[in-house]
């Protein structure tokens, strides 16, 4: 069923009942499995994510042990349960699960401090438990707050958000087009919609990814909305990191 986006600026609310600015709830956990290393568990709305990390550690075999140049490699594996979406059958390694890791892979691998681990592996595994919109971006959170319980060092938080245009359509370039924040999964269905990953406290842009077109006018705004929503998930997480930390101070 086509997603009607025409009574967002009259009602100014969203079929779910949020502002344009407003985020789903948010809840997160970290040291949620005793066995790994750093572990986390991310809700962002009805997108359900579990991050493990394993490492920094020597590969298992010859051809794992570190990347390039002396510095640690950042594998990360992501798996979909069976019971995560609608069409309830479990993916498989296809185009886009490798494009997620691809992506978590570069952007976690300038963010963490690899040179301190020479000839090191540090494994990621994100298990995506239920999707509804935003799935890279809860990816982004669950991860860094997995690394920040592993105790691997890295230079600032990495928080991504989504934003989108309001406009549905590429032919309607005479109409104002209002972003919107954190897209959930019919949202991202029918609206152009861009993936922003930024640094907690420099607010340098790490990750942008865009798999839809939009207008060139639009998109400064998208990403004005996306940046800004980064810094109110940080607060969030900022939140999580010392509530746990207070737990055994």
């Amino acid at each position: 069923m086509p997603l009607d986006t025409s009574t967002y600026s009259l009602a100014l609310l969203r079929l779910d009942g949020r502002r344009w600015n407003e985020l789903r709830q948010l809840h997160a956990q970290i040291s949620v499995q005793s066995a790994a290393d750093g572990s986390s568990y991310l809700e962002m709305g009805n997108t359900k994510v579990l991050c493990t990390v394993a490492g920094p550690a020597e590969g298992r075999s010859s051809g794992q042990r570190g990347g390039a140049d002396g510095e640690a490699k950042v594998e990360v594996e992501i798996g979909f349960a069976g019971f995560s979406s609608v069409d309830r059958r479990r993916r498989r390694a296809d185009k886009r699960t490798q494009e997620l890791s691809h992506t978590l892979s570069a952007a976690f691998s300038t963010l963490l401090l690899t040179h301190l681990y020479p000839h090191s592996t540090i494994s990621l595994s994100l298990h995506i438990l239920s999707q509804d919109g935003s799935l890279l971006a809860a990816c982004i959170n669950a991860a860094t707050l997995a690394l920040i319980d592993a105790g691997v060092p890295m230079t600032d938080y990495l928080i991504a958000c989504t934003a989108a245009s309001s406009s549905s359509s590429l032919s309607d370039a005479g109409e104002a087009s209002d972003p919107l924040l954190d897209l959930n999964g019919m949202e991202e269905q029918e609206l152009p919609f861009v993936t922003v990953g930024v640094e907690g406290r420099t607010g340098k842009v790490g990750v942008c990814v865009m798999e839809t077109r939009v207008r060139m006018e639009g998109l400064e705004g998208m990403l004005a909305v996306g940046v800004d929503g980064c810094k109110r998930v940080r607060e969030i997480l900022d939140g999580v990191v010392k509530g746990y930390g207070k737990r055994f101070g």
